[in-house]
């Protein structure tokens, strides 16, 4: 793993890699907002009630899908960079902790309205009344919004998964070459001294 970071085409086909699979579960995400399910009060041919007719569900597997997509993304990051906890001591770097945190809260808010969204806009109303006597006047849907939400997070989800990434590596590759340094340093002091105090 500590040579895949301190590879730079690594990195860099990484950054591309995860790049993608946020915009592509961003493009999910955009195009379930578009395809919410809409329905409309129609009577039953075969009696006197009312129910909701519903035009797609498409909206539900652009949900899914983005779900799945942006958790890969998010498992990839997180499995490279060993979750922040078993890496380099990074304590002090400030940028990739509050990365790695910011990283976390976009995804769980992102993955929430995926899930919520994606359940709501699966339900449909049932039968409530008789069409003559109007009790069925609306049919119930999934708000404005909410998966537009979910895009926006991808986005920021994107940005600070890039930045703890960046910073990660930097901060690795930075501690690897003190770490040979410091050793290198003791080594030629311990010479010295041994051949100081020979006779």
């Amino acid at each position: 793993m500590a040579g895949f970071a301190t590879s730079r085409p690594a990195s860099i086909a990484l950054a591309a890699f995860l790049t993608f699979l946020n915009l592509f579960a961003f493009l999910f995400a955009v195009g379930a907002e578009l395809r919410r399910s809409t329905g409309k009060v129609v009577p039953d041919e075969y009696d006197d009630r009312s129910y909701c007719l519903y035009d797609t569900d498409a909206s539900t597997v652009y949900g899914v899908a983005a779900f799945f997509v942006l958790l890969l993304a998010q498992v990839l990051v997180t499995g490279v960079t060993r979750c922040l906890c078993l890496g380099p001591a990074l304590s002090s770097r400030g940028c990739t902790v509050t990365a790695f945190v910011l990283s976390w809260l976009t995804f769980l808010t992102a993955e929430a309205c995926l899930v919520g969204g994606s359940t709501r806009n699966a339900y449909h109303t049932k039968y409530l009344g008789y069409y003559m006597e109007h009790d069925l006047v609306s049919c119930a849907s999934l708000r404005k919004g909410v998966f537009a939400a979910a895009a926006a997070m991808m986005l920021i989800n994107l940005v600070a998964s890039l930045v703890y990434y960046w910073s990660y590596s930097k901060a690795a590759n930075g501690g690897f070459v003190k770490h040979k340094n410091e050793v290198g340093t003791g080594m030629t002091d311990y010479g010295l001294d041994k051949g100081g105090s020979g006779p």
